[in-house]
């Protein structure tokens, strides 16, 4: 089993700072489908600890450049660009306040991880996309479905996440967090990927067989080792920069 945690890189992999990390990310989000018009974010730790780089409120995800990145305070306030901060910043100081080993987390509105989150199921590893869930499960966030707007409200939201990669936010989405950029998107796009393919058998009249969570341990430390995180951010990525071409 792999401890993707240990030793913590920086975010700014690849030479990027924050702000192109931060773009390239909400871009990457919107190519793999989990856009929701103007909603949802992705954020990055800032290295001197001052906060966290998001995007500015009012644009999509595909929108994102780095003008539109807003550097924002632990408490909310804005410390540098230009722009509205999202009401929802909560979720990402929250997070990262708790969890000094994530760097990046994502929050999107994923209409199919909101239908599977409906439904109360766990979720079966029918697919490698689910393994990559079973060290830490995979939790729900019980607070409320409303916007996390709160300090209170991040603080609850992280402490229902805890040590996993990703959290159900039934009735609004999910969460997922990583210590790269790479491993926070791919784990967001995983975990929509694992959710549709349970819904599908579920539809059809749901699955008799899943991976035992031994045989998910084993192979999350296989397929989902860093080197194949990497290989799919780096895929996601070019496919956003053969659209920015075409």
């Amino acid at each position: 089993m792999k401890d993707d945690r240990s030793p913590v890189p920086s975010p700014q992999a690849d030479n990027d700072t924050p702000a192109p990390l931060v773009a390239l990310g909400s871009q990457v989000l919107s190519e793999a489908g989990q856009g929701d018009m103007v909603w949802g974010h992705l954020a990055v730790r800032d290295p001197a600890g001052r906060g966290v780089w998001m995007k500015s409120a009012g644009w999509g995800l595909e929108e994102i450049t780095p003008e539109r990145v807003l550097l924002v305070s632990w408490t909310g306030e804005l410390l540098e660009g230009t722009g509205k901060i999202h009401l929802e910043h909560h979720i990402h100081t929250g997070i990262m306040r708790a969890r000094p080993d994530v760097n990046v987390s994502v929050h999107t509105h994923s209409p199919v991880v909101n239908a599977f989150s409906a439904l109360g199921e766990p979720l079966r590893a029918i697919s490698h996309d689910a393994v990559v869930f079973a060290e830490h499960g995979l939790p729900r966030f019980t607070a409320t479905s409303d916007l996390v707007r709160t300090p209170e409200l991040g603080r609850a939201l992280a402490a229902d996440l805890g040590e996993a990669r990703a959290c159900l936010m039934p009735g609004h989405g999910l969460a997922a967090v990583g210590h790269d950029i790479a491993h926070a998107v791919m784990y967001a796009i995983l975990l929509e990927r694992a959710c549709q393919t349970l819904l599908t058998a579920l539809a059809a009249g749901g699955p008799r067989h899943w991976t035992s969570h031994q045989e998910c341990l084993e192979k999350d430390a296989v397929v989902w080792a860093a080197s194949q995180i990497d290989a799919g951010w780096r895929y996601w990525r070019r496919r956003v920069e053969a659209r920015t071409r075409a």
